[in-house]
């Protein structure tokens, strides 16, 4: 039997309390991430994390450390380029993994509308479908979700909340006009 052992770990940002949960089996092989949680209003993130993965315990291991100062630096404000390599992607179904991957792509100070995702999959009638993909999306900040918005524009939905999302695309350079919507220039041609 292949038992797995989950950790997490916390980490402070100027968001909130952000989780990492990865899995390590007995055999010792490197470990991976498996959900990435946003701070939630009026829930803990310890109460969070138990919910999904009862019994983690807080810990530390030298390849998530590296990961999570990446994610410390990507939410101060720095240009970071993350790495799908310590994600474990084994519990998302084929449709999203493409999403995901596709969404990987999207470059920092970029938007593309849920429809150019679909379109860039070579699903063009898949919006709805993307965007449920992406609300699923267990590895966010490091798979941006944030960068896919409405077609008109506007933010659309995250995780982490509206004020988040748009605070992390200003961060990124992305401008908005007086309404609220992605200024055009910012779009993932």
């Amino acid at each position: 039997m292949n038992e797995k052992t989950f950790s997490y770990q916390l980490l402070s940002s100027v968001f909130g309390t952000v989780g990492v949960v990865w899995k390590q089996d007995q055999t010792g092989t490197s470990p991976m991430i498996v959900r990435i949680f946003l701070p939630r209003e009026g829930l803990k993130m310890e109460e969070q994390m138990d919910e999904c993965y009862p019994g983690a315990s807080s810990g530390s291991h030298p390849l998530i450390d590296s990961v999570i100062d990446q994610l410390g630096r990507y939410l101060s404000g720095e240009a970071v380029e993350f790495s799908l390599g310590r994600l474990d992607l084994s519990h998302c179904g084929a449709f999203q993994q493409k999403v995901l991957r596709k969404d990987f792509q999207i470059p920092r100070g970029k938007v593309i509308p849920y429809s150019g995702l679909a379109c860039r999959l070579s699903a063009p009638r898949a919006a709805r479908a993307v965007g449920t993909a992406l609300a699923r999306n267990p590895f966010p900040l490091i798979i941006p979700c944030h960068r896919v918005v409405r077609s008109d524009g506007m933010l659309g939905g995250f995780g982490g909340g509206l004020k988040m999302k748009k605070a992390l695309l200003e961060m990124e350079g992305v401008a908005f006009d007086r309404s609220g919507r992605v200024q055009k220039a910012h779009l993932w041609p």
